[in-house]
Formats: structure tokens, sequence, C-alpha cells
């Protein structure tokens, strides 16, 4: 067997004689018993407990295990243990008491700088060394200092931001500045940026068993076992196959489509599928010699249109073709109008794999409470999980716990199960804790990614710039397992137009199997791949029509009481046309900019040309189509203390911030006086999963209607009037009502088993409706819009593109938190950055992030966001969702801008420099 078959490190072998020795960490002295080659990130977080160091890659790709050695920034994954003997180590944890690092912290805070954390700890210690030696820094000097750092959440501005500014004194917020509409900094902050964050490879006890999975480094192949009891008794170990599965060996996030095994049987349909997993001691895994498994290799069908063949290998008999499943939107005749357009529009657009690429692989322990199994692990969806891992083990959900991690980024992707089964199957089995962090590879090997497209789309106009007749059909690559491929297929057809009016509309797609890793969720459920076919014929037909392309979409845009191509009609809210308004007047400068850049080129014989695109998107908030709710609880003690259980994972995006201060406004109250308890599922409700966009508008509002019940409660037992103000105090609550003040005697009522005196459970559910066999109806109740403007610099003679400026219009119905929707903007926009310039998984090329390029901090130019509020009759306050609409319109802007630079038409993504270069010479070539 190769090493393939293990996780990556099972070829190193363990120690042969460990040595102790010393060095002084975090200025105290420190003594270690280290093997030959372990890594100083090893050493300081499982044996010294220092886990405010983080292991993205443990190949010097990320920078999250950042150190200073002796002063100098490095990282700890790729030096030896034995190199630092008798020198000094900084980390995070030490460095926050020097002056510089606490200033940091400070400007983190401020600004934003840590989403979901998990690189936040790199990115500070790199940042010290620069602010010991220049307090005030450029920007170019920040991008330098901290280079070898990645993050897959930020967009980098606000840690520039935070690290020029770190010399500054801290900005508090005005006190009355707190509620719905307030800059607050993140609530779970403190956490992230002093390093002391959970993350799902930080919780496991010390004596927990290891987990290693063995997978098929095959596309398609059949496999049998040896002697696997021998293999267990010489190595003292457990071994775990399909056999071992007391339950259902099946899992999956949509019921019908439930059909990726635990552990592959007899034939293994992607490279990266387990097949068996090995538990053990930490120093027995290490240790590991070969499994016995023999792979034969099988004929595979790795793209969608072979995959269809009639002679193909069917990946599951039950679905003809491999053609997972089909959505389809249809609305007038698309056809007959396409034939009566003065102008049609029409190409074939073709997107890679792209991999979610976040910093921390997936990671948990299980353990065995009583007849309970309660599973600590990173997740984007608590119940889900709870829903999904109890017919695998056999169990009833009341026998199951699952207690999330912080989340290291998620994007969609873990939202699917992916260590959990393995690690709670081996709890169960051996009766001790079990933990199991996935490398790097493993991780890329083995997650969902982004759904490949292949999109054919005709897109007509009449001569006054009017949109007439539009055709779209695509197929999406869901890879050997269904995942998030349904929601994927049916949600493409609604969002394939656009946010524009358009009368009569065809949109077809399908899922279609492969033998390639399943495609899932990835942060737009395919709705980024349909916007470029859109948006590049959009300015295909505004430039053979002669119309600006700002004017052209702002004549097509929707509007309030106007129907989508699903027949929806809002009668408020529809903020796109409010979007391009806004960037009217930063599209006119950049193309006025952009024209003098070119004409001084010209003059100079340089190949550099400057270029303007736009782009927009919308997308619906939610399920498709299907209930979709969110339950909060919210609870005062006898004491007075308010307590919100709020069950929505905040994966970096704010839902923490974001759903207290909805709740604080309703209870009215300030935010600093409720305490946050949740996501478990024993404790907190179900606020379903974060994804579509959802917790603002759905959690939002459960949040809303639990602060505003519990304001009844609280008020009524006061015998006070609706106006009557709550005041929180060390000794209780106090109620103010007119000239009257009294404390709320709460001590005497009876207590529920939450421990509470007065508590409220409320939910909401996005009112939606089903659709037709044509796609007619009310899928979501809620859009947001968005309209983005990229500005950029192409080197015509090489290809390549540097981006120099973004402005980003979002309607976001009323921001709940200015600083929030910045960076999620700033966020989505270096996600769809790397979508359009570089990003393209490969299965068995690019399973690292040495090979697997994202954007860097010197990649991510500023970013201006304009902030629409346009408010939707739903969201709480007029609130929408926007996680995914920062995403949808880049990656077609910066298509759109490197043509207007170039003259390149590019229809496939990555458009890297050659890519670039050949449509250059195509474009010259066609004049």
């Amino acid at each position: 067997m190769s090493d393939a078959a293990l996780a990556p490190d099972a070829a190193e072998a363990a120690a042969d004689a460990t040595a102790a020795i010393g060095f002084v960490l975090n200025g105290r002295p420190v003594s270690a018993a280290v093997s030959p080659g372990m890594r100083l990130s090893e050493a300081l977080r499982q044996h010294l407990a220092t886990r405010d160091v983080k292991v993205g890659c443990n190949a010097g790709d990320c920078g999250a295990c950042t150190v200073l050695l002796d002063g100098a920034a490095v990282c700890a994954c790729l030096v030896a243990t034995r190199q630092v003997e008798g020198k000094r180590v900084d980390t995070l944890a030490g460095l926050l008491d020097t002056p510089e690092g606490h200033r940091l912290a400070d400007a983190f805070a401020r600004h934003g700088a840590a989403q979901c954390g998990i690189c936040t700890p790199g990115m500070m210690v790199a940042a010290v060394p620069l602010l010991a030696a220049d307090p005030a820094p450029s920007e170019a000097a920040v991008k330098d200092a901290l280079g070898g750092v990645l993050c897959r959440c930020t967009g980098y501005r606000k840690i520039i931001a935070a690290v020029m500014d770190a010399a500054g004194p801290a900005a508090d917020a005005p006190a009355e500045a707190d509620g719905v509409g307030a800059r607050i900094p993140r609530i779970d902050g403190h956490a992230k940026i002093h390093g002391t964050e959970r993350f799902g490879d930080d919780v496991a006890p010390a004596d927990a068993l290891v987990v290693r999975v063995v997978r098929s480094p095959h596309p398609r192949a059949a496999f049998t076992f040896g002697d696997l009891d021998d293999y267990a008794a010489r190595h003292g170990v457990t071994v775990l196959t399909a056999a071992d599965i007391p339950g259902v060996n099946r899992f999956g996030v949509i019921p019908p489509f439930a059909d990726q095994p635990v552990f592959a049987e007899r034939e293994a349909r992607f490279r990266g599928e387990a097949v068996a997993a090995v538990v053990g001691e930490a120093d027995t895994i290490a240790a590991l010699d070969a499994f016995p498994v023999s792979f034969t290799p099988l004929p595979a069908v790795t793209d969608p249109a072979a995959a269809q063949a009639e002679d193909a290998p069917r990946l599951h008999e039950s679905r003809p073709g491999n053609v997972m499943c089909r959505g389809l939107v249809r609305r007038g005749d698309a056809d007959a109008a396409l034939a009566r357009a003065d102008v049609v529009a029409e190409g074939r657009f073709r997107s890679p794999f792209v991999e979610h690429a976040y910093i921390e692989p997936e990671a948990g322990y299980a353990v065995c409470v009583g007849d309970r199994v309660e599973v600590y692990a990173s997740t984007q969806a608590p119940v889900m999980d709870l829903e999904g891992l109890a017919p695998i083990l056999g169990l009833p959900v009341e026998k199951v716990r699952i207690v999330p991690t912080a989340v290291g980024g998620g994007f969609g992707s873990k939202l699917d199960l992916s260590v959990q089964p393995y690690i709670a199957l081996g709890a169960m089995k051996t009766g001790r804790p079990v933990r199991l962090a996935y490398s790097r590879t493993e991780s890329m090997q083995s997650s969902t990614k982004r759904h490949p497209s292949d999109i054919v789309a005709r897109i007509g106009a009449t001569r006054d710039g009017r949109i007439c007749g539009f055709h779209f059909e695509g197929d999406f690559d869901t890879g050997a397992y269904a995942s998030w491929g349904p929601t994927v297929a049916n949600r493409v057809p609604v969002h394939a137009s656009g946010p524009y009016r358009v009368d009569d509309y065809l949109a077809k797609s399908a899922g279609i199997h492969t033998h390639n890793p399943p495609s899932g969720a990835f942060r737009g459920f395919g709705v980024p791949q349909s916007a470029i076919a859109q948006e590049v014929l959009f300015e295909d037909l505004a430039e053979a029509l002669g119309i600006d392309p700002l004017e052209f979409r702002r004549r097509n845009a929707l509007e309030n009481g106007v129907p989508t191509v699903c027949g929806q009609i809002f009668e408020q809210g529809v903020g796109i046309g409010a979007c391009f308004d806004a960037l009217a007047p930063h599209f006119a400068r950049a193309r006025a900019e952009a024209e003098a850049f070119n004409a001084a080129a010209r003059a100079a014989g340089s190949p550099l040309r400057r270029g303007a695109g736009l782009a927009a998107g919308w997308y619906g908030c939610g399920n498709t189509s299907m209930a979709n709710p969110s339950t909060i609880r919210s609870g005062v003690t006898p004491e007075g203390r308010i307590v919100l259980h709020q069950g929505a994972m905040d994966i970096g995006q704010g839902a923490n911030t974001v759903i207290t201060q909805i709740f604080a406004a309703a209870l009215g109250v300030p935010v600093a006086a409720v305490a946050l308890v949740g996501p478990d599922t024993d404790v907190t409700p179900d606020a379903g999963k974060t994804s579509a966009s959802r917790q603002t508008l759905i959690s939002g509002n459960a949040a809303r209607l639990s602060g505003a019940a519990l304001r009844a409660m609280i008020l009524r037992q006061a015998n006070a009037g609706d106006d009557a103000r709550i005041e929180p105090t060390a000794a209780g609550l106090v109620i103010h009502d007119g000239a009257a003040s009294r404390p709320l005697d709460l001590a005497a009522l009876p207590v529920d088993r939450l421990g509470y005196t007065l508590s409220a459970e409320e939910s909401w559910d996005p009112p939606t409706a089903p659709m037709d066999e044509n796609g007619q109806g009310v899928p979501y109740a809620v859009f947001g819009y968005a309209a983005h403007l990229c500005e950029l610099t192409v080197d015509t003679a090489l290809g390549t593109v540097r981006l120099e400026k973004f402005t980003a219009a979002h309607d976001v119905g009323k921001a709940i938190n200015p600083l929030l929707v910045e960076g999620q903007v700033e966020g989505g926009i270096a996600q769809g950055a790397g979508m359009a310039l570089m990003e393209a998984y490969i299965p068995g090329q690019t399973e690292d992030l040495h090979n697997y390029l994202i954007p860097t901090i010197g990649d991510m130019p500023p970013v201006e966001t304009l902030i629409i509020e346009e408010p939707d009759a739903h969201g709480p306050h007029g609130a929408k969702g926007l996680g995914e609409h920062c995403l949808i319109p880049t990656a077609p802007a910066i298509l759109n801008a490197i043509r207007h630079a170039s003259g390149a038409r590019l229809t496939t993504v990555p458009a890297t420099p050659s890519a670039v270069r050949a449509a250059i010479r195509a474009a010259e070539e066609a004049q």
C-alpha cells in the first residue's frame, strides 16, 4: 500500500529517541522531551499546551503557526524543536503583554480585523516586530511583514488598517451607539484576538486516542482488505470499516439524496474517499506501517460530458445517466423572444472546482458519557450533525450531543459531516476519548468543492437596450455524491437571470455525478458561476448596442412591483437600482481615469492598460421554497442576569454579535448586558444551519421575537407600561416607568428547569411557497442585491492582472452592524478574486496550499463599501442577508474590467496570465 492510503504524515516514522531540551517560552524557561524531527508547532501545542499557536498546513504555506524565534517571525511547523534549544520563543500569548501587542489587540478589535480568528494569532505575531521597529508603518510595509500569513475570511483590508492604526488610541464607541446600526466590535472578539478561542483541534483531552483514516489514492477503485485482526493485534490499535457501523453506512445533507457512505464498501468512488480507519495512541498512530488494503484502479469518468455517455460507468444505479437531478425555471417564451431580438449575445462559460481553503482543517473529538456520545467539532450546522450522525451510530438523537467548537472558516463545506462519524465510532468502539484533525492534504482531498460548471447561454435585446429573451443551460459536476448538489441545481435557474427584468426566460440546470470529490455548498450555491455567464453576455449586448454598460444594466434592473423570472413580485425592498445609482459616479470616474492612463501608456509605449468593469448580483436568503425556521430562547435568572441561548453558528461572519444586537434592541437593554450561551444541542434550540445568508434574516427575526416576548414578561411582572425602560444593574433589573423607578423582585418567582424565572422561546420561518412545474412561485421571502466596480491593470504583454480598487454597493436592507458589513464585503471580494484569477482545484495535483493558490495580503486592493438600505418587509429592522452576495458579482466584474482594459473576452475562469494573454491575441486577430 502506498502512503496515499493513509493520511500524508503516515510516512513520518515515530521517534527513535527523545531528548529533553530547554528554551524560553514567552519569558519563562520551559523543558520538553522531543523526538529528533518533532516540529516546534507540535511541541508547543501538544507538549506545552500553547494552543494560541494554530496549525493550518504543516508546510509553511499558511503562516497560522507563526511565532517569534529570537525576535524573528518563523513558521513553527518548519522548525525542528531541537533547533530552539537555549533560544527564546514568543507566541501571541506572551506578546500581548508588550506595548506593541497591547496596542495591536485594541486595533484588531475596533477595526474588526478578526473574523473566524484562526489566522489571527499568526497575523498579530507577524505584525509585532514590524510595530516595534516602526510604530506607524506604511501599507506596503504591512503587506511585506504579513505576506506569509493567509486569511480566507477578512479580505485582509481590516487587518492592514488595524496594523497601520495600532499606534493610535483606542476609539471607544459612545455609550448610546450600542444597538441596531452601531459599529460595535464583535462581542466574541476577545478570544479570537487573544488566541484563547478553541477550535476543533484545541479541545481534546490529553489522553485522547487518535484516528487515522485510510483513503483511496484513485478516483475509482475496487479494494480488498488483508488480515485486519492481525494488523490490529500487532499494532495494538482498533480498526474500523463499514462492517463496524452499528447503524446505516450513509449520510447526506438532503435526506432523499443521502448517498455518501462513511466507509466505502468494495469500491471507492473518488480519490480521498475513506475505506477504513485506525484508532490508537498518538505515538502508535504516528508509527503505523502499511495498512492491509489492496486497490485495483477501475475506469473512471471525471467530467460531466463523459459521465452522461451511454456506456459510462454508473455511480448510482438509481440515477439515470449519472444525472443526480435537474432544475428548471420557465417564464414566457424565451425562444420566440430571442427570434425577434435585434441583438443576440451567446457563449459557453466554464469554471473548475474551487477549494474552500479555510485555514482550519476539519477537526474534533468525541467521548462517551454514560450511554450517550458527545461530539466536539468544527461545524456550521450542529442540529444537522445530530440528525445525520445518530442514524450512523444506531442511536436515537437524544443519545447524541453536538457541542460545536469555534469554526476556523467554513464557507459551506463544514455543513457536511467530516470527522464526526470517525471520532464518534472510535469513542463507541474503544470507550476512550478519540480525536482527529485532518492534514491539509486530507482536507483538500475529501472535503466538498464549488461545483465546476459548463454553461451555454443566449440573451437578446432590442435596439432600445431592453432584454428580449434569455436561454440558459448549465451542467454542474456534483462529484461522486450529492451533498448540496440538489440545492445548486434548483437555485441556479432562479438566479441565472441576475437582478433584472426578463419577461421571456428559460433556464435549465443539471447536477451530474462523476468520479470526482463531492461538490457541495460554497458561498453562493452555483450562483457565482451563472453570474459570470449572464454579466459577460450583458457586456456583449451593451457593446453591440453602443450603450454605456451601467446604463444598460440600470435600464433593465428589477424594481418594486415588477415580477422576477419566477413571477414573484416584491412591493418593497428591491434595491438593485439604488446600488447602480450609488455606483454611477464611481464608474464615471474610473472610466475617465482608465482612459487617461491608457492614453499615457500608449504614448510611452507601455504594455500596461487600465480597465474598469461592472457586474451585479442578487441572492435569495434561506432555503428554496421550503421550511427554514430558526428558534431562539432567552431568559432571566433570579439574580436578574439576562441570557440568550443562541444556536446559530458564528463562522466568522458575526452572527453572535448581530443576533445579540437585534435581541438587545427588542428587549431594550445594552448589548453588554446580555450573556450568550451556545450553540450546544443540549442547551440551545435549533437556529438552523449557517448557510444561504439566512442567519441575520431568520435567526435575527427569532431573536427579535424572543427579546420582545421577554420584554413583555418583564414589564408585565413589574406592572409597567410599554414605554418603560429596563436597566440591568449589578443588583438585578431596575424598571424605570415614567418618574418611578423600582427594582424587579425576581427571587420570589418560581424557577424553570433551565434556572430562569422568566423565559421566552420564539421561532420564525420565512414565508415562501412551492414552485410549480415551470419554476413559478415564491422561492425566497427576501433577496439581497449588489453591484461591484472593479478597477485593474493588465500587462498586455504578459497577461498579468493587478487589482487596483473595488467599489461595492450592497443593499442590506438595514445594516445591523456596518463594521461587520464591510468585513463581509471585503472577504467575499477576496474569494471572488481568487475564483476569477487563480483558483482551480485539480484532484491529485493541487492538494495543498502550496500548489493551490488563494489571494494573499498582497493581492487585495482597497475596497470601498457603499451600504444601501432599502428595507425589506420581512427582515428584522428591514435587514437582509449578505454573506453570499459579497462574492457573486466579483468575478464577472473582474472579467469585464480585463475586457475593458485589453479587449480580451474571457469565458473561462480562472483568468490566469496565459489565458488572458491568449484572449488578448484572439481579440487582436479578430480586429
